[in-house]
């Protein structure tokens, strides 16, 4: 059987007792690399487990899978996710391929972002479309995940923004050039995504366009959510502009339309509470 389990958000003993029990008795252990990280590093899960995990980066998951089933009709192979399994499409895909080779599959789910981010206060069925803010380049400031934002503020729903990573990425000289060679690990922080939009509503304001939100909107800044440490903020879009998570992960909640229960959970947060003393209902635009 290939299990693919999920690990939670915290660390190494956050996996399920089932989970666990598969990890102990497989084959081989995998850990994806790429889509998330966990506190504890790959040598902790190894002490914890009592045994070998193997890294599987990108280009093995999404182009080597045959060497991950490897023997998965004879024996148990277990697929590490931080989080659930299913909380990035790269895992689905793997499933797919996995059916399509007559690899048999099992799923062993864990908590993510998804569900954890109900730590905030916001109530999770008031989420609407969750979006990626990716990294901007020189000469590269995509900002389509503006519209989907928009379309969520417009129904009052709260948006889930998931903060880019980058990890074994290749610089791109180094990728015509042919170079195995990879750049440092990169986690987007909370005032990086919040600057980045605020540049974006500056365009659409340029632009003429009547915005959705503003710099007063009310947002949630989330740092290793599940770990001991976790940080929650609250504030303006222009106040988490500003403020230090620090460590990574991080995550970030533009608010919708809130309810009073849900502003006085924000307001323990808040990086200045008198910011909330306005606020009895509120919606995206501040």
């Amino acid at each position: 059987m290939f299990y693919l389990i999920g690990l939670g958000l915290g660390d190494a003993t956050d996996i399920t007792v089932k989970g666990l029990e598969v990890v102990k008795n497989a084959k081989r252990v995998y850990l994806e690399a790429y889509t998330s990280i966990l506190t504890d590093g790959k040598e902790k899960l190894e002490e914890f487990y009592g045994r070998e995990v193997i890294l599987a980066d990108r280009d093995m998951v999404e182009q080597q899978s045959e060497e991950l089933f490897r023997d998965a009709d004879k024996e148990d192979i277990a697929f590490l996710v931080v989080g659930d399994p299913f909380g990035a499409t790269t895992h689905s895909d793997l499933v797919i391929r996995a059916k399509q080779s007559g690899v048999q599959y099992r799923v062993i789910h864990n908590a993510s972002i998804l569900n954890a981010v109900g730590c905030c206060g916001l109530q999770l069925y008031t989420f609407g479309e969750v979006v990626s803010i990716v990294f901007w380049m020189d000469t590269w400031k995509p900002d389509s995940y503006y519209d989907k934002i928009a379309s969520n503020c417009h129904r009052g729903l709260h948006t889930l923004c998931l903060l880019d990573i980058k990890v074994k990425e290749q610089s791109i000289e180094n990728l015509m050039r042919g170079r195995k060679i990879y750049e440092p690990p990169r986690y987007m922080r909370v005032r990086e995504a919040a600057s980045q939009l605020l540049e974006i509503l500056d365009k659409k304001k340029s632009e003429g366009v009547e915005i959705a939100f503003t710099e007063n909107t009310i947002c949630v800044g989330l740092s290793r959510v599940g770990a001991d440490n976790q940080k929650i903020v609250s504030g303006t879009l222009r106040e988490l502009s500003e403020t230090d998570l620090g460590e990574p992960l991080h995550s970030l909640v533009i608010a919708g339309h809130m309810h009073p229960l849900e502003i006085d959970m924000l307001r323990e947060f808040a990086v200045d509470p008198t910011t909330f003393d306005k606020y009895s209902e509120a919606h995206c635009v501040g």
